[in-house]
């Protein structure tokens, strides 16, 4: 993976889309991303497009470290994007050759690396505790020994605006003595989030004129004012953005990526994305959501569920006239949908386009679309979503087009229990009984949990019936619980992540029991990996996939 620059996006390297959310994003409270969470986020960037992908700070956390290494050994195949290690530059009173922390950058393989630097004189004497001419010296050793070994070296100078505003001449030599070594962008943050669109955007081009040096935005959100802040220096001259997935990061939160790509490509006209990007934008938001397990927000710009939600009255009446009278751009430009009309052609194209995605032809079948379409939304108010479940999107979409996946085995009942013993050790035990390959099976395990004893129940039933059983293992499980409307009980929303090996897969299930949302998600998974087996191998009963949301339930003793 040596790639510099973004790959068949419209700009090219003339224009940079730069998403942290696995550096500023990850140090939001509550999100915790394991390195198979980081390899997903990853892969779903550059799929959407972004052009530099930043990783994480090797040689500082373990994690980071590890998700590193694995992408150098294949495990991350990257189309648009170039991958980034984050870290700072060298420390005073040594060389960069013998910092460690330089050193993790060169090992973690990545083909550009950012390094963050102080820039405000403040920080620099309290927090360094060094003078203007080493904090300079760091910044310039740093760089140079990073461009010499190859690698493509992005500044970022924090504190930049605040540093600016007490001390002009200490931030320009900073981004001076980076520039001078071989920096190809000067990145100026906003680290602690209090500038305004118009004092930003002045000291931009200020900055901009002075220099001549390519110039980047890192905005936090700390006076609700990142994106415009991010907008704003775009239109200053900067031609590199720094952003997070729907906002992501400490305290109030970062740039949100979709905002202000949304804002980019359909206010600013920046073809900041591959052709059809943009149209990605509401699903890729969502799913990011799902693997940080935090719920998405109903009210975000461009991708939330109510960006262009109205209610009855004057807008509702104006939109049957004209939709763009109340809506400032066409929903389904950013993949979202108007939801005071019924936005069949919308959701028809979207779910037509999905289906010719996962291999399942809706062409030309307008009446299996609609029961699409129709399952899709009645299931998603119930509590399922298939943004980041795009296994069990296949096996619905399969059902509606009446070319359903057969199952390789049958449910005829489950039991979990919950043996308290003696030494106060807690034992989940799960009986099986399925039928597969024309036998009736039943099979006993023991977990640490009921989802791991029933897993391990449905392997010892299905594994001497099924040779391929045994390259799928769990990679990810992930829980959460939804809070029902007033009258309604809270339901279980269940994603399981499996791998084979070769490729990974997402299934989810919804149950008000969280066995059960398991249970269904464990099945949908088994029987996607059926459907890549050849026919021979499958050793189904060719029964109804007993994962498919709307399949009769498993009995729970």
């Amino acid at each position: 993976m040596t790639r510099q620059e973004p790959a068949d996006t419209p700009l090219g390297d003339a224009f940079h889309l730069y998403d942290t959310t696995l550096r500023d994003g990850a140090q939001r409270e509550g999100i915790s991303y394991s390195v198979q969470d980081k390899l997903a986020v990853a892969r779903l960037l550059d799929e959407l497009g972004v052009g530099f992908i930043e990783g994480g700070w090797p040689g500082a956390l373990p994690k980071d470290t590890e998700f590193f290494a694995r992408a150098a050994k294949g495990e991350l195949q990257l189309k648009h994007a170039a991958l980034v290690a984050f870290g700072a530059t060298r420390k005073a009173g040594t060389t960069a050759e013998a910092d460690p922390q330089v050193q993790a950058l060169l090992d973690s393989e990545a083909p550009v690396v950012t390094l963050v630097a102080k820039s405000d004189l403040r920080h620099i004497e309290r927090a360094l505790r060094v003078d203007v001419d080493e904090a300079c010296a760091m910044v310039k050793d740093t760089v140079e020994f990073l461009t010499k070994e190859g690698r493509r070296v992005f500044l970022d100078a924090e504190h930049f605006f605040d540093g600016y505003a007490y001390s002009p001449e200490t931030s320009l030599r900073i981004l001076d003595a980076a520039a001078h070594a071989g920096a190809d962008v000067l990145v100026l943050c906003d680290t602690n989030g209090g500038q305004l669109p118009l004092g930003l955007a002045e000291t931009v081009r200020t900055i901009k004129e002075k220099t001549g040096f390519r110039l980047g935005i890192h905005c936090q959100d700390d006076t609700s004012c990142a994106v415009a802040n991010s907008v704003a220096a775009v239109q200053a001259g900067v031609t590199h953005v720094q952003c997070t997935a729907n906002g992501y990061g400490e305290r109030a939160g970062n740039a949100d990526l979709f905002a202000v790509t949304g804002n980019l490509v359909t206010k600013l006209g920046l073809d900041v994305l591959p052709t059809g990007g943009a149209a990605e934008l509401t699903r890729v938001s969502h799913a990011l959501a799902e693997i940080a397990n935090i719920a998405p927000y109903t009210h975000q710009a461009y991708v939330g569920a109510s960006a262009f939600a109205h209610k009855a009255g004057l807008h509702a009446s104006a939109i049957k006239v004209d939709p763009l009278l109340y809506n400032h751009i066409d929903p389904s430009s950013v993949g979202n949908d108007m939801r005071v009309l019924v936005t069949e052609m919308a959701g028809r194209a979207s779910l037509e386009l999905k289906g010719r995605e996962l291999g399942v032809d809706l062409a030309g079948r307008p009446e299996a679309l609609t029961s699409a379409i129709t399952k899709v939304k009645r299931l998603e108010s119930e509590g399922w979503s298939f943004e980041a479940a795009d296994a069990s999107l296949e096996l619905l979409l399969r059902q509606e087009a009446d070319v359903p996946a057969e199952a390789p085995f049958e449910l005829e009942s489950y039991r979990v229990v919950l043996d308290h013993r003696a030494d106060a050790e807690v034992v989940a035990e799960a009986t099986v009984k399925v039928h597969v390959g024309g036998q009736r099976v039943i099979a006993t395990a023991e977990g640490i949990g009921p989802v791991h004893a029933l897993d391990a129940a449905l392997r010892k039933a299905l594994s001497p019936h099924l040779s391929w059983l045994d390259s799928v293992e769990l990679a990810d499980y992930k829980v959460r619980i939804l809070q029902g409307h007033p009258g309604t009980d809270a339901v279980t929303r269940v994603l399981v992540q499996s791998t084979d090996g070769e490729r990974e897969w997402t299934t989810v299930g919804v149950h008000g029991n969280i066995v059960e949302a398991s249970w269904l998600a464990l099945c949908d998974a088994l029987v996607h990996k059926s459907t890549t087996v050849a026919p021979g191998l499958r050793s189904g009963p060719g029964a109804p996939p007993p994962g498919t949301p709307g399949s009769p339930a498993a009995d729970v003793d």
